[in-house]
C-alpha cells in the first residue's frame, strides 16, 4: 500500500561538503580539463563509486543520487543481479559482432517483443542512435510502400531526440543546432500537445511522427491526456507511421514496462535506451513486422550494438521491470514523491512553480534558473540535474526508498530556503 505519512519539515541533512574540489577530485579533474574536450558542463566532483542509490566521490564523499545517469541506472548502483550477470558473461563472451548469432541478444529481443507487443528489435548502443534508427525506417518504409515523396517527419517544440545531426534537427530546441547549420531538411516542428497544430502539419511529404510521452529534456512535460491515442487515430487516417521515444520513459520508468501503454495504443516503432542496460550502453529500435521488412541485410547497422555484455545486463533489466510487483512499487513511490514534493511547493509558493511527472520521472519547475540551486544540492549530499534552465530534474533508481525521496526533499527544501 501506498505511505501515506506526512513529510517532516526538519532540515536533517549531512553538513555542506566543500563547494570547491580538493586532494584527488581536484587531480582528477586538472587533467580531464587537460585532456578531455570540453563539452560537458560537468560538477566538480569525480565519482569514484556507487551502491543503491548512493554513490562516492574520491575523497570518500556520499552523495544521495536522485537522478541515476539521467534515469538510467533504473535498478541502482552496481544491483547485484546485474553485476552478477555482467561477471558472468564476461568470462564467456564479451564480443562477437553481429555477423553472428549470439544467445543474450536473442533472448533480448524475445523479452523485448514481448514486453512491447511490437515484432522486431534492432539493437545499437545509444538513444539517438535508436532515434537515428527510426527516422532511416520512416523513410525506407515510405519508399517500400510507392511513396517516396513521404520523407517528413514531424516533431515537437521542445523535444530532445539526440545529438547527431538528423536526431538534433528532430529535436525541437534551437540552442542544440545552433552552430550546425545547416541541418538536415525533412523535420517539422509543432507545439507539442496540439492536436489541431499537429493535423495542419500533415502534408503529401509526411511520413511519419515522432513523439515523446513525456519531454525529459524539454522540462518534465507529461502529453496531456489522450494526446498519444488521438495521434495513434490521426496516422491512421493518413497513412503515417506513429514513432515514439521510449528513451527516458521506458524500462517501467512511469509504471508500465512503457509509457505509451498507458494510453492502450501500439505505435508502429519505438526507441528505447537509458534505463535498457542499467548503465551500460545500450539501446533498440523495435518495430511491427511490416515495418521491419523494409530493414534488409546492409541497409542498418551497429558494431557494438547489443553486445553480449550490455545484453546481459538488459535481460536483467527487462526481467525485473516486467514483474508487476515491481510497476506497481514504481507507481506508488511516484505518487507519494509528488505528493511531497507539491507539499514543498505549497510551503515555498514563490520558489516553486510547478511539480509534474509520471511514476519516478520528476520535474520541479522554478521561477529562477536551477543551476545555483542544483550547485548548492551537491554541497548538502543531492545529486539532480536540470531539464532546461528554470527546471530541475528528478529520475532515481526504483530500488530507491520512501526515506531517501523524503531525504532528498528536505535537502532540496534546505537548498531552497535563504
Amino acid at each position: 500500500m501506498p505511505h501515506t505519512a506526512t513529510m517532516t519539515t526538519k532540515t536533517e541533512v549531512p553538513a555542506p561538503h566543500s563547494s570547491a574540489p580538493s586532494g584527488h577530485d581536484q587531480e582528477w579533474i586538472d587533467k580531464a580539463k587537460a585532456h578531455m574536450l570540453q563539452n560537458y558542463k560537468q560538477q566538480p566532483i569525480v565519482i569514484e563509486r556507487g551502491q543503491g542509490s548512493r554513490v562516492w566521490d574520491s575523497e570518500g564523499r556520499s552523495y544521495l543520487d536522485l537522478i541515476g545517469g539521467i534515469a538510467t541506472v533504473a535498478l541502482g548502483h552496481c544491483n547485484p543481479e546485474v553485476v552478477a550477470a555482467v561477471k558472468a558473461q564476461v568470462d564467456k563472451l564479451w564480443h562477437v559482432s553481429n555477423v553472428f548469432y549470439s544467445e543474450p541478444q536473442i533472448e533480448l529481443a524475445e523479452r523485448l517483443t514481448a514486453a512491447s507487443g511490437l515484432d522486431r528489435a534492432f539493437f545499437c548502443n545509444s538513444g539517438a542512435e535508436a532515434n537515428e534508427a527510426l527516422i532511416k525506417l520512416a523513410r525506407k518504409a515510405m519508399k517500400d510502400r510507392g511513396s517516396p515523396e513521404r520523407h517528413e517527419l514531424i516533431t515537437f517544440e521542445n523535444s530532445f531526440h539526440g545529438r547527431t545531426l538528423a536526431t538534433v534537427t528532430a529535436t525541437g530546441q534551437a540552442k542544440y543546432q545552433q552552430g550546425f547549420e545547416p541541418l538536415p531538411s525533412g523535420f517539422l516542428h509543432v507545439p507539442y500537445g496540439d492536436l489541431e497544430a499537429v493535423r495542419r502539419a500533415v502534408g503529401p511529404h509526411t511520413a511519419a511522427i515522432l513523439v515523446e510521452p513525456i519531454q525529459g529534456e524539454g522540462g518534465v512535460n507529461p502529453a496531456p491526456a489522450g494526446f498519444l491515442k488521438a495521434l495513434r487515430a490521426l496516422c491512421d487516417e493518413h497513412g503515417l507511421l506513429l514513432l515514439i521515444d521510449e528513451i527516458q520513459t521506458g524500462m517501467g520508468r512511469t509504471g508500465k514496462p512503457f509509457a505509451f501503454q498507458h494510453e492502450g495504443i501500439r505505435p508502429d516503432a519505438i526507441s528505447v535506451a537509458k534505463a535498457l542496460g542499467n548503465g551500460l550502453p545500450i539501446g533498440a529500435m523495435l518495430c511491427t513486422e511490416e515495418l521491419g521488412k523494409s530493414l534488409t541485410p546492409g541497409t542498418h547497422g551497429s558494431t557494438f550494438g547489443g553486445n553480449p555484455v550490455a545484453a546481459a545486463a538488459a535481460n536483467v533489466v527487462i526481467s525485473k521491470v516486467t514483474d508487476p510487483a515491481l510497476l506497481r512499487d514504481v507507481q506508488e513511490k511516484g505518487e507519494y514523491f509528488l505528493a511531497r514534493a507539491r507539499e514543498l511547493q505549497s510551503r515555498l509558493p514563490t520558489l516553486i512553480k510547478e511539480v509534474r511527472g509520471s511514476g519516478l520521472l520528476m520535474g520541479v519547475e522554478l521561477f529562477q534558473e536551477v543551476a545555483p540551486y542544483i550547485a548548492k544540492c551537491r554541497e548538502l549530499g543531492l545529486l539532480i540535474n536540470a531539464a532546461g534552465p528554470m527546471t530541475l530534474r528528478f529520475a532515481p533508481a526504483y530500488t530507491v526508498t520512501r526515506e531517501e525521496l523524503d531525504e532528498g526533499l528536505r535537502i532540496l527544501e534546505r537548498a531552497l530556503t535563504p
